[in-house]
């Protein structure tokens, strides 16, 4: 979450009124999604308004309680929006879809040092992710997966999962989700 002397960053701009029209879409008050997503409500306040930056656990937390994909909530891939957790930087690179499926290709940095963890995302998702360097363990926090430079991980995404670098280089990373149409 961005500190007060953080200011927000113009390319997530959209991201608080999408995240406001999905809400309302959905009949949800302020209070309701905040409690389903486990934000406090003056941070999801303050994302609505634009006044704070999201963080990536905090936009998976809200888009899994609304039922879409990351991506309905950020900007184009024109825009290259980024988004940041603890330890993974995320870059929207392509949206593309299916009969069966939405997916969301990004390029990925996990940065050696805390383990980031996610929430669940809705039903059916799944994570694949191939590491270009460095050495990546991730997957679900009760069964996490390790893969090198060269390897494929992929796993269901509707627990919560965690991402971490293993030893002090940077993990560079493409990571596809993929979201089923219900």
């Amino acid at each position: 979450m961005a500190t007060p002397s953080t200011p927000p960053d113009p390319a997530l701009g959209s991201v608080g009124p999408r995240i406001r029209a999905l809400r309302e879409e959905r009949g949800l008050s302020l209070t309701a999604l905040a409690r389903l997503a486990g934000v406090g409500k003056a941070t999801l306040s303050g994302l609505e308004n634009g006044t704070r930056n999201p963080t990536l656990e905090t936009l998976y937390a809200i888009t899994a309680q609304l039922g879409v994909p990351l991506t309905a909530v950020l900007s184009g891939p024109a825009e290259t929006p980024t988004v940041r957790g603890v330890s993974v930087g995320a870059t929207l690179l392509e949206v593309f879809s299916d009969t069966d499926a939405t997916y969301e290709l990004y390029r990925m940095r996990v940065s050696p040092g805390p383990a980031q963890l996610s929430p669940a995302h809705q039903p059916g998702v799944t994570e694949h992710v191939t590491v270009f360097s460095g050495v990546l363990c991730a997957g679900p926090v009760d069964a996490p997966l390790t893969a090198g430079p060269g390897g494929y991980l992929r796993w269901n995404s509707d627990v919560p999962h965690s991402y971490a670098a293993v030893g002090d280089e940077q993990v560079r990373a493409s990571l596809l989700l993929r979201y089923p149409r219900h």
